[in-house]
């Protein structure tokens, strides 16, 4: 009898034990350098749908040093971050782990992910020109920035900031390193301020009348214009009108994009789960919070838009390669410096 009661005590704990460890399997880990509120909304969705748990961990700065340091003991299953070159450096860093799905490559164009699946696109985020709104311009090139006839009337981020970065290193692809190197000189010229701040002091400084028109994300407008009636951002968004940028020599006369996205990170534990997270992020349901909630451009054809990003009209975006554009981040951030553009 004391052997029997033994027996189902014991079968007892292990089918408990099992049980434990199956739910602690049914979930994944996401390290991001974005902020939660942004993705929380597409998470939540995703473990209403599978029950798959999400942890999120928020990494502000140092990613790829982390991850490393962490080693096989990382919980990392999702890296997730902005900007083509952190995703690159993650993959150069050995951080990172092809994935074979058939949905991710259905979904997303081949210039937006990894010829060898360490890396998709999520969203892209068109670097676009702020201009004030009584401006005569419907038509822009990324290069028309340095005409002297904007002497004094230009706005805009650092330029070793990410954002101006990618920019500077698709012109460097586009039109070499000495026409890049000018247009950098030109523009310093044309400043109205130093180059400091964020992409919605551009917006904030076009309504104070320091500056006409400058540089900047077109996601921050669909924020700007969505934001409550009344209040700053909203008087900001209102005071600025948006035009898609094209390069000189763009062969398809496509904007500047950037990207948010993500890989599987080398020592996921949760590896099925990872993938299937990947897979749900390119979903209609999750693109299109993307595009509502966060108002930046879906990777997956036909999701709708937000009304306020959907008046910018389509988005032809660059068709150089962002591997092409990473190639040249060092190149641009040493022009920056070059010619003092910060200063």
């Amino acid at each position: 009898m004391r052997h029997s009661t033994l027996t189902k005590s014991l079968i007892a704990s292990f089918v408990s034990l099992m049980s434990v460890q199956a739910f602690a399997a049914d979930k994944v880990t996401v390290y991001t350098t974005r902020e939660p509120k942004l993705i929380e909304p597409i998470l939540a969705d995703f473990t209403k749908n599978t029950g798959i748990t999400v942890d999120t961990i928020f990494v502000k700065e140092g990613l790829l040093e982390r991850v490393k340091a962490e080693g096989t003991t990382s919980p990392a299953d999702i890296l997730m971050t902005v900007d083509i070159g952190n995703l690159v450096d993650l993959v150069e860093a050995g951080l990172t782990q092809p994935i074979n799905s058939t949905t991710l490559t259905e979904v997303i164009p081949a210039n937006l992910r990894d010829p060898n699946g360490n890396w998709f696109a999520l969203s892209l985020r068109d670097r676009v020109l702020y201009a004030a709104t009584e401006m005569p311009i419907d038509r822009f090139k990324y290069e028309d920035l340095a005409n002297p006839e904007f002497k004094g009337k230009v706005c805009i981020r650092s330029g070793q900031h990410p954002y101006n970065i990618g920019m500077l290193a698709a012109m460097i692809e586009h039109n070499g390193t000495e026409k890049t190197e000018q247009w950098l000189r030109d523009v310093k010229n044309n400043l109205a301020r130093k180059a400091t701040g964020g992409d919605r002091d551009v917006a904030r400084d076009i309504l104070g009348g320091i500056c006409d028109l400058g540089l900047a994300n077109a996601y921050y407008v669909g924020r700007m214009k969505n934001a409550e009636v009344g209040s700053d951002e909203r008087a900001w968004g209102d005071a600025i009108k948006v035009i898609r940028p094209s390069f000189a020599q763009s062969p398809n006369q496509g904007t500047h994009v950037n990207i948010s996205g993500a890989g599987l990170a080398v020592n996921a534990p949760e590896k099925d789960n990872a993938i299937k997270l990947m897979e749900f992020l390119v979903s209609e349901e999750a693109q299109s919070l993307y595009a509502k909630a966060n108002y930046e451009y879906p990777v997956r054809a036909g999701v709708e838009l937000d009304p306020v990003v959907a008046s910018f009209g389509v988005l032809n975006p660059d068709s150089i390669s962002l591997l092409d554009i990473a190639k040249h981040r060092k190149e641009a951030s040493e022009l920056v410096d070059k010619v003092g553009f910060d200063n």
